[in-house]
């Protein structure tokens, strides 16, 4: 009898630049161009970066300021994300036509499950490829997409032929993938987890794949034990549709930092109650307040304080925060404040999925 898996057809679908791709193509004269989105000030900072900009060395979450040094013909737009919600929302209808299994990661990517699909297409690859084309002629906007039978992979695959392209790893090509990728295109290794990883002599999954479960949580404590089994094909998490938020926040970067107190509560009352907007929107409330404050030399503190009960109310989320920022004292100048809140009651109940086999080798 010839052995069954429960492999699956996943499909990653990422937007190319997508905020700097809506400037351009809602304003032709910002086509061609390098752009960013965010503020190009003092105190700015890339959201997004163009692929014309990204030439330059311009990235998200750089400074406003250095992005203009590294590419002084840089044209900054503001954001606008009603209209990027407005192009995701389009985005998903054409996913919809394929499967109901959609996992959106943010406004421009998301997972979709098509082992089972609306089409009856037995390729994934066949299927990324027409919902890319769709988007392509319907939008006028760039995707990539990385399919194969784990969520992990198909994530890692999306970047390899980036932008307007995609890239299939099957399952029987999985492992020999992972041996040869370089440790820090592992999805989810940061700069620092890849720097300690050098130090350690692992470059790429081999090396990774070299060293027991044991050492790996010596080194990295919980997160040994995932890299243990990521670099052996064990990705078994499912797309999940109704993926639960984690967190609620609102923050705000100041044009000029903040030394006292005061002004700061003056600013966390603001922060209260866009944030109270937000939980409202989403219609969730939560038990740990974080007050996050970032000071002008660019470190970040957090403070927390987990409550009996659960809030949206403004006025408890100022109360609290107000309590946290007098814990002890700021230790300089304040250039960002932020709130959030985590803990939240919006825990819906386990939809038992039926395990969907499928033969070993299949079309993808």
């Amino acid at each position: 009898m010839e052995e069954k898996n429960t492999y699956r057809k996943i499909i990653h679908i990422d937007m190319d630049a997508f905020y700097a791709s809506v400037e351009q193509l809602d304003n032709f004269e910002l086509r061609g161009k390098p752009i960013a989105v965010g503020g190009g000030g003092d105190r700015g900072v890339v959201a997004a970066a163009s692929y014309e900009a990204r030439k330059f060395g311009v990235r998200s979450a750089m400074s406003g300021i250095l992005a203009k040094k590294n590419c002084p013909q840089l044209i900054f737009v503001k954001p606008r994300f009603d209209r990027y919600k407005e192009i995701s929302k389009k985005i998903h209808q054409i996913f919809k036509d394929y499967t109901d299994l959609i996992e959106p990661l943010s406004l421009d990517e998301a997972y979709l499950d098509v082992t089972e699909n609306k089409k009856g297409n037995p390729s994934a690859s066949l299927i990324a490829k027409e919902i890319r084309q769709r988007i392509f002629d319907e939008l006028h906007l760039n995707a990539s997409a990385g399919i194969s039978s784990s969520k992990f992979v198909a994530k890692i695959a999306s970047d390899i032929n980036k932008p307007n392209g995609q890239k299939t790893i099957p399952p029987e090509e999985i492992i020999s993938f992972l041996e040869e990728l370089p440790i820090e295109k592992f999805y989810g290794i940061g700069k620092v987890t890849a720097s300690k990883m050098y130090n350690l002599g692992i470059f790429k999954g081999s090396d990774l794949k070299a060293k027991g479960e044991s050492f790996l949580m010596e080194h990295f404590k919980s997160s040994g034990s995932h890299y243990y089994n990521i670099v052996r094909g064990n990705h078994t998490s499912k797309v999940k549709p109704n993926r639960k938020r984690k967190s609620v926040a609102a923050e705000h970067t100041f044009v000029k930092n903040l030394t006292s107190e005061v002004f700061m509560l003056e600013k966390l009352e603001k922060i209260s109650e866009e944030l109270e907007k937000r939980l409202l929107h989403s219609n969730v409330s939560g038990k740990t307040i974080t007050l996050k404050i970032k000071y002008s030399d660019f470190k970040t503190q957090t403070r927390s304080k987990t409550l009996p009960y659960f809030v949206k109310d403004k006025s408890i989320l100022l109360e609290t925060v107000k309590e946290l920022l007098f814990q002890e004292k700021v230790m300089n100048s304040v250039r960002l404040l932020g709130i959030s809140v985590t803990n939240l009651n919006n825990h819906i109940k386990n939809i038992t999925e039926k395990p969907i086999d499928v033969q070993l080798k299949f079309e993808f």
